[in-house]
């Protein structure tokens, strides 16, 4: 069996003949539910042809188009398996059993130890082609199995109630412990603290020698890494701008000689499994919609796992959630709590969760495009198996708003329809943006997961993926988010943005010639005035400003006097960073053709000053609390996001912890 995907190989892109008894069950199965009176003849058919347009197992389509209920579809295919059924629920396992046990592998292989009498042990199983490893059954010391035949929720909840502690240490730790060199638990390395601390020392020398001196040189070294930082922006996007003209031109040339059309090469029968991960925290106002956003993905629902991850304190949301009327392809998993609380924390708890073969994480507000699922099975297969995620286009449907939702949008285009197409075709480290990233889910696991020490964990993991050999790229397709319309609120996000980004810089620093070799010199330079620029711009920002404002106005500053090289330096900086950002801006329009939001970038220097409020803020989080997470609220737009349904729902997955 695979080690990653609880799927039958039906679902896999690579059509092979599948000899498994699930699969050779699956007719016999429909006549026990059609005998029993549980579906119609008429209802088999149509059965029948939802699997030849989408492939996968009988029993999904029977359960995500709501012909049965599972328990009236495991108890039947009980009856056709000749094995006893019995309800983990009703009649929990003896717990003591999971101690020695792996939750991945009992997951992975949909089997739980139910009782155990000291020589035969009665293992609970929801997959009849399931089998038990080796090193589990050693574990266990029984000298005989026998299997009794339940649903497959039972498995997870059981799996979830007596080794929750386990997943949940396993998603906070799990980097930590296994490659503590990319975890930003360890803080700074030695090395570092170091070179800063002789930094500090020589500068806090040369001022008490000659402050004059001394801030020549401060002011000579802040200015060249601001403008070359700003440069290498620009030059990514300029390389990226490229590419989309090229795309324009091939898209254009489709179009005129009749080829406009371009057709899926994966059809609906061979989609394979995937799974959605959507972690959610005081966010009950919008519950209703993150819901019908998913119900709108034009995947097959058979093929479909949508996991809610909720924290287990956030009872507002639980309840909102619990209100919904779900398919049962959606899940709500409730992670303990625990420390560092973080987004990735959450995801790696629904990673430990996934059964599909890819996997992609939204945020609360998204709403994706309905065929970006296959968009991304079909750049996959194009790009082949080095590329481990691939990142979709992101932007605001609440653009305009006000002033501080059009900056945003003017940001996040240039970023993602421009900046990141440059450093693609740069084939440099790409970091990527905190929703709509679409993985191989086992490459994602081999990476570690995203690191729940990191506030901005998809950053840093777009980092590492480079790193340990691994590619990312993007996607056309688009995924709609909410621009945070309120000052106070967009500071706090934009301050955990920018310290992720500082704790990303520190983590893949900590050995230069390491990244060195695994990036190559314009990686490492990149690292330095990318990655680590772009917190440092924000932050020398106010620097630039203010001297760049001496040199134009002369003002008198007592005690302080700079050269004047200096002063037209700093004057060439201000000029230079503020004329590039503004027109950076204004090319960031033509993609979409946002041209309202034009005049607009003229105000990027006011949309900076926010910056570096934010960034000065995260500079000192980052000394005081590395990894505390602000929470960003979501729903304050003007749009109306609909009503939801009030329906009862118990499909939970609570990951209980130890002392329970």
């Amino acid at each position: 069996m695979s080690d990653h995907s609880l799927e039958p190989t039906v679902d896999s892109t690579q059509e092979v003949p599948d000899h498994s008894i699930r699969h050779h069950s699956e007719r016999p199965l429909l006549r026990s539910l059609k005998k029993a009176g549980i579906i119609t003849k008429e209802q088999r058919r149509q059965v029948l042809s939802i699997q030849a347009i989408e492939g996968g197992w009988i029993g999904r389509i029977l359960l995500d188009y709501g012909f049965c209920s599972r328990l009236e579809l495991y108890r039947q295919w009980a009856l056709v398996l000749e094995m006893d059924f019995v309800d983990l629920i009703a009649d929990p396992p003896t717990e003591d059993l999971f101690n020695e046990l792996d939750p991945a592998v009992m997951l992975d292989e949909r089997w739980v130890p139910w009782h155990f009498d000291g020589t035969t042990l009665l293992v609970a199983i929801s997959d009849p082609d399931a089998e038990i490893r080796a090193e589990a059954v050693a574990a266990l010391a029984a000298h005989d199995i026998k299997y009794v035949f339940t649903t497959d929720w039972d498995i997870l909840k059981a799996v979830s109630s007596a080794a929750g502690h386990k997943m949940a240490h396993h998603a906070a730790e799990n980097l930590a412990e296994t490659q503590p060199h990319l975890s930003a638990s360890r803080g700074m390395s030695r090395m570092q603290k170091a070179a800063l601390a002789l930094i500090a020392i020589s500068m806090v020398s040369l001022m008490l020698w000659n402050h004059f001196v001394g801030l020549d040189l401060l002011l000579t070294i802040l200015n060249v890494y601001f403008d070359l930082s700003i440069a290498t922006k620009m030059l990514f996007s300029v390389v990226g701008g490229r590419q989309v003209r090229l795309q324009e031109e091939r898209h254009l040339r489709q179009v005129i000689e009749g080829g406009g059309t371009i057709k899926r090469r994966v059809d609906a029968a061979h989609l394979p499994r995937y799974t959605v991960l959507i972690p959610c925290y005081r966010e009950a106002n919008i519950i209703p919609q993150i819901l019908k956003n998913m119900e709108q993905l034009d995947y097959p629902r058979s093929k479909l796992q949508v996991l809610l991850l909720l924290e287990e304190d956030d009872t507002e949301s639980l309840e909102a959630a619990k209100a919904t009327r779900t398919s049962d392809f959606m899940r709500i998993v409730v992670v303990p709590d625990g420390m560092p609380r973080t987004k990735a924390r959450a995801c790696n708890v629904g990673l430990s969760l996934a059964t599909g073969e890819f996997l992609v994480i939204y945020d609360a507000e998204d709403r994706p495009e309905p065929g970006q699922l296959r968009d991304v099975i079909d750049r996959f297969d194009e790009l082949g198996h080095d590329y481990v995620c691939l990142q979709a286009r992101l932007n605001y449907f609440n653009a305009k708003q006000n002033f501080l939702t059009r900056m945003f949008t003017l940001e996040y285009s240039l970023w993602f329809d421009y900046l990141l197409l440059g450093v693609e075709k740069l084939n440099l480290p790409m970091p990527l943006g905190g929703t709509s990233n679409h993985f191989r889910t086992e490459a994602l696991r081999n990476l570690g997961g995203w690191d729940p020490y990191n506030v901005t964990e998809d950053a840093d993991l777009g980092i590492r993926s480079m790193a340990l050999g691994y590619r990312v790229s993007a996607i056309e397709s688009t995924t709609w988010e909410e621009a945070c319309p309120e000052v106070k609120a967009w500071i706090r996000q934009r301050t955990r943005w920018i310290k992720g980004y500082m704790i990303t810089a520190t983590v893949h620093s900590r050995s230069l010639n390491n990244l060195r070799r695994t990036t190559g010199w314009r990686g490492l330079a990149s690292m330095i005035l990318f990655i680590g620029g772009t917190p440092a711009t924000f932050l020398i920002n106010p620097i630039v400003l203010f001297w760049g404002a001496y040199g134009v106005f002369g003002f008198p500053l007592h005690n302080f006097r700079v050269t004047g090289p200096v002063t037209a330096f700093n004057t060439f900086s201000l000029i230079f960073g503020n004329t590039t950002m503004i027109i950076l801006s204004l090319m960031s329009v033509r993609r979409r053709r946002q041209w309202s939001l034009a005049g607009y970038a003229v105000f990027n220097p006011v949309f900076w000053l926010l910056h570096s409020v934010a960034a000065w803020r995260a500079l000192w989080q980052m000394l005081r609390t590395p990894s505390e997470w602000e929470k960003t609220p979501h729903g304050l737009s003007l749009v109306d996001d609909g009503q939801g349904y009030a329906e009862e729902s118990n499909g939970m997955i609570i990951l209980r912890p130890q002392s329970d």
